[in-house]
């Protein structure tokens, strides 16, 4: 019988969608469990969905439609709710069936549309519910699945290119390390297209592959190698089995240094492979040819940053343990009190100019010249893991003396896939106004154009009055920041060079959001990509969705990628704040956390060169479960309730303050929004007899502008809580920072706020009064004595 056939397929578990038709009422049905209905998606076998209908999706032509069998096609799925109903109820209700009319029909169908309706009520109530808690960051579900795809088809890429270099001849250039090969890679494909532009020379990739193979051999040859001058031969010093002295003690190199660098002077110690050469050079062609020909020969490179001399310059090469340095000439003035500490070392000294040098300082270029420009075997670079280190990036030094950072030859395979991440593609033109010591300028910059073989305009200095011309000049269409770059370029007065660019794409990190919004009115239509990371560490963030004041999202695609996690931290202890069971705590939307990333085989951490007291703090454990490692950014990030990560501060530059924390990121917002000021540098101050630190900020006024205490007081009064308002103020005519921008919090600190010492303007903020007053010697002394409050 029919009902008893329906009551079977209900019971093996068919699943009937009730779904709007041309006529009320209407059922379809898939006809096996998992099947497809007509019209709709698969389901499988279980409770009635929770998703509205679509309206109009009738069950089939006319609206008429019968339960299915087996044998009947899905085109006769559907059926009226009389029809169906009709075979159950006819057992007890034969009556009403037999006799009902028309009248009795309609009463009929208008009771299963109130059913129906009341159903789908009850179906999209939770729906619904679900919905207002979910929906804010369900909204960025196509962009965050878009990255995701992206990210991993880039990954993938990345590992068919490192497995063509291992499966590749270690006789030929491709057999090498990543940057080895993928530079001659991109000198087979790509030989005549421009990879850089530095002022008027214009350098194709062919000529990079050449150039670099020139300073392989230089190098190749203070190592004994016997390649000849034809390139033949065979390593005598490089070979596989000696590579792994790369991995010696940095203990044993830093005693080799001779402790503080005063001993008496001695002949340079022959070259080893797998040795450490620093680099003491300006953004120039020669820093990139003498890199990438380092790493073909096997050897590591240190960028060490321009600006060191005297001790901080000989702790990096000591801490790095360098046997030879190469320098710039327009250094070689001051850097002559250095050269008897340097010569004492045993460092191999070269400088990258045929200028006239001091005694035993060679020129390098010209060697460089007398070389062919034949590739070098690749099994000379070839790593013997690709977490062995092969260069060494400085740490910027804002709270001390600059570390080592040690950089594998996984990161540098990664960093060949950043621009592809960011959507950047081998037809841009890349301009590049950074250090090349620093990560962003080196590893994101070159390595990332080399990932995509694009061109890239490098300047050896940032000139924002000549950025838009550059710009214009060479069909610039991606430019690459940090830190302030973008302030600079917003405060410069109109230039009609600014108009009509081609830029489209502005990547980098440290934009506030004040400046962002600023930059795009200005100069846009643009994009804005923020992304974040640490040179030394494992975990990166990209705001691919443009949402300003964003560092990246914490959507569970990315962190299936990118694995990451925001922790309570305990500004007071330093430390993060576990629970009973001694597990770190997950933060909730707008809670600051500290961010910390799972440390694995694919993204580890390396530490630095030197002791490993200088990791201290970098590594936690037990964060989630027993066992388990993370790498400590140091950074505090909010994640707000759309998913979207913004930076809040660094653990060390986060204060207390009448109990309270202070972030000076906040407070530094809440400066810049007034018209009057250009740069604001927010730091905590001790004062004596009082716990905590003290709000301080370095101010510094955009022209013609002067400073207005009075609307100052007023802004700040309005817009920040009382403990997290500055107390002390003080006037700059520019801000300290690093050569790669970063405010130098610690240093001004340490200065305090002596007006006896200091001979900058200085305010302070009188509590009874209600306004900034000049910090005099009286109002300093008084301070001290506690009859000033503050």
């Amino acid at each position: 019988p029919r009902g008893e056939r329906t009551q079977k397929e209900n019971d093996s578990g068919i699943e009937e969608r009730f779904e709007h038709g041309p006529g009320p009422g209407r059922v379809r049905a898939a006809s096996r469990p998992g099947e497809r209905a007509q019209g709709g998606a698969a389901r499988s076998p279980g409770p009635p969905p929770t998703r509205s209908p679509p309206v109009g999706s009738g069950g089939g032509p006319g609206g008429k439609g019968r339960v299915p069998a087996h044998a009947r096609s899905s085109r006769e799925g559907a059926v009226s709710l009389q029809e169906r109903s009709a075979p159950i109820s006819r057992k007890g209700l034969s009556g009403v069936f037999e006799s009902g009319g028309a009248g009795r029909c309609g009463a009929e169908e208008a009771g299963s549309m109130a059913a129906l309706l009341l159903l789908s009520l009850l179906l999209l109530l939770p729906l619904l519910l679900l919905k207002l808690h979910l929906w804010p960051q369900l909204r960025w579900l196509a962009a965050d699945l878009a990255f995701a795809v992206r990210a991993l088809r880039c990954k993938r890429a990345l590992r068919a290119r490192a497995r063509a270099a291992a499966a590749a001849d270690p006789e030929g250039p491709q057999g090498g390390c990543s940057l080895a090969w993928r530079l001659a890679q991109l000198a087979q494909q790509r030989p005549a297209h421009t990879f850089l532009i530095h002022g008027v020379r214009r350098f194709s990739y062919a000529e990079a592959e050449s150039e670099s193979n020139r300073a392989a051999r230089a190098f190749l040859r203070a190592l004994g190698w016997d390649g000849g001058p034809g390139g033949g031969g065979a390593a005598r010093s490089a070979g596989e089995g000696e590579r792994a002295a790369q991995g010696a003690g940095d203990a044993a190199a830093l005693a080799e240094c001779g402790g503080d660098g005063a001993a008496t002077g001695r002949a340079a110690v022959p070259l080893a492979p797998g040795a450490t050469v620093a680099l003491l050079l300006p953004a120039s062609p020669e820093f990139l040819w003498l890199w990438f020909g380092l790493a073909k020969a096997g050897l590591r490179t240190a960028f060490v940053p321009t600006a060191l001399r005297r001790s901080p310059l000989l702790h990096c090469l000591r801490s790095c343990g360098a046997r030879a340095l190469v320098l710039a000439p327009e250094f070689l003035e001051s850097l002559e009190p250095d050269l008897p500490a340097l010569r004492a070392m045993g460092l191999h000294l070269w400088a990258a100019g045929p200028e006239t040098h001091p005694s035993g300082i060679r020129d390098l270029l010209s060697e460089m010249s007398a070389e062919v420009d034949k590739p070098v075997p690749g099994y000379l670079s070839a790593p013997q893991s690709m977490t062995d280190t092969c260069l060494y990036i400085f740490t910027s030094g804002t709270t001390g003396l600059p570390k080592a950072a040690r950089i594998s030859h996984l990161k540098i395979l990664q960093c060949q896939g950043f621009y592809q991440l960011c959507g950047v593609h081998q037809e841009d033109v890349i301009y590049l106004a950074l250090p090349l010591y620093h990560m962003s300028g080196s590893l994101l910059g070159i390595v990332g154009c080399l990932g995509i073989g694009a061109t890239v305009v490098l300047k050896s200095k940032f000139s924002a009055g000549q950025f838009w011309e550059d710009c214009q000049q060479h069909r610039v269409t991606v430019f690459q920041y940090i830190g302030e770059l973008c302030r600079y370029l917003v405060n410069q007065p109109l230039n009609k060079a600014e108009r009509g660019h081609r830029v489209r794409l502005a990547v980098g990190s440290g934009l506030r959001p004040d400046t962002w919004e600023r930059f795009v009115r200005r100069f846009g239509p643009l994009q804005v990509l923020e992304t974040y990371g640490l040179t030394e560490g494992n975990v990166a963030t990209f705001n691919y969705t443009g949402q300003r004041g964003a560092v990246g999202r914490a959507s569970w695609l990315y962190k299936l990628v990118f694995p990451f996690s925001l922790i309570r931290y305990d500004v007071t202890t330093g430390e993060p704040i576990r629970d009973a069971q001694g597990h770190c705590v997950a933060t909730s939307p707008g809670e600051p956390g500290l961010l910390v990333a799972p440390v694995s085989q694919d993204s580890p951490f390396l530490g630095y060169a030197g002791g490993t007291e200088l990791a201290r703090g970098k590594l936690l454990k037990d964060v989630f479960q027993p066992g388990d490692v993370f790498f400590n950014t140091g950074d505090l990030l909010i994640c707000d309730d759309q998913g979207f990560l913004r930076f809040h501060d660094r653990t060390g530059d986060t204060f207390r303050w009448k109990g309270e924390n202070v972030a000076t990121t906040e407070v530094a917002e809440v400066f810049e929004a007034l018209d009057f000021l250009q740069e604001v540098n927010v730091y905590g101050v001790t004062v004596p007899g009082h716990e905590g630190r003290a709000g301080m900020a370095a101010l510094v006024l955009r022209p013609p502008y002067s400073l207005d205490l009075v609307q100052l007081y007023s802004h700040v009064s309005e817009n920040l809580p009382p403990y997290a308002r500055p107390r002390f103020l003080r006037l700059q005519e520019s801000l300290a920072t690093t050569e790669t921008f970063k405010q130098q919090k610690v240093r001004m600190a340490n200065e305090g706020f002596d007006p006896s010492a200091l001979s900058d303007p200085l305010y302070v903020l009188d509590q009874a009064v209600g306004a900034y007053l000049p910090l005099t010697p009286a109002r300093y002394g008084a301070l001290l004595a506690g009859d000033l409050r503050i």
